[in-house]
């Protein structure tokens, strides 16, 4: 009797030794993920034209969430949006649909020695921390993008860009207007980039994200809007290690 009053004494020393260290671990990877997490949105808007443009209106979609919120609506709110030369106005409109940023200029000017086989850029970028974890398997329900989003359609995942995971890509439409004088044989092009990345170290460092892009190229003057052609790949990176949400 003494002898198994000893085996179970020990057996339960064992369950509960692996139990504080199974318990231990859990506690060390949730603090070692929450203090290292870090969510970031990383945003650019470029306007390439090779001929000078007058009388400028363009409403250019922001990346927004369904409710019209995100780091970067707020970085346009708090001209925290870098490259925006001095003399645009950049006030936001919320459709309800989408959150665009209405450009007005009274012309945009270019340097020396521009031209077709040399355009002039303006870029406008930003790279702003979210307040919350951001959902990279589901963008379109859940997180910023360039919104409307229309006529999505799963496609195959262009061959080289598959990074880590298993990212799933698509192709999607959306709208932009533009209203400017330009000479007949301008060419004008405007595209957008978003990331949304979540980063964390536990053992080694992690990471897991969503990329977008939508463009749009112009011909000679332009009065009205243009469908903007636009990619996603969602579900980049890891998922196993936390849940991408907290």
């Amino acid at each position: 009797m003494d002898n198994i009053i000893r085996v179970t004494l020990g057996l339960l020393l064992v369950i509960l030794i692996a139990s504080a260290g199974v318990f231990s671990y859990q506690v060390f990877v949730d603090r070692a993920y929450r203090e290292s997490l870090t969510s970031t949105y990383s945003y650019t808007c470029t306007i390439t034209t090779d001929s000078p443009l007058a009388n400028v209106t363009l409403f250019i979609p922001v990346p927004a969430d369904p409710a019209g919120n995100s780091p970067v609506v707020a970085g346009f709110s708090a001209r925290a949006i870098t490259g925006i030369p001095g003399d645009w106005e950049t006030p936001l409109f919320d459709t309800g649909k989408a959150t665009l940023v209405k450009i007005t200029a009274p012309a945009i000017t270019l340097p020396p020695g521009t031209g077709p086989s040399q355009p002039a850029t303006i870029t406008m970028s930003a790279d702003l921390k979210s307040g919350t974890v951001i959902d990279t398997r589901d963008p379109v329900n859940a997180s910023a993008l360039f919104r409307p989003v229309e006529e999505i359609m799963q496609i195959p995942c262009p061959a080289g860009s598959v990074k880590a995971g298993n990212p799933v890509c698509y192709r999607y439409a959306t709208s932009l207007y533009a209203d400017y004088e330009a000479a007949p044989g301008a060419s004008v092009n405007i595209s957008a980039t978003l990331s949304g990345r979540n980063s964390w170290k536990i053992f080694e460092p992690a990471s897991n994200e969503y990329e977008s892009a939508v463009t749009v190229r112009m011909s000679g003057p332009h009065h009205g809007w243009s469908t903007m052609t636009g990619t996603l790949s969602e579900g980049i990176g890891t998922y196993t290690t936390r849940p991408v949400t907290a």
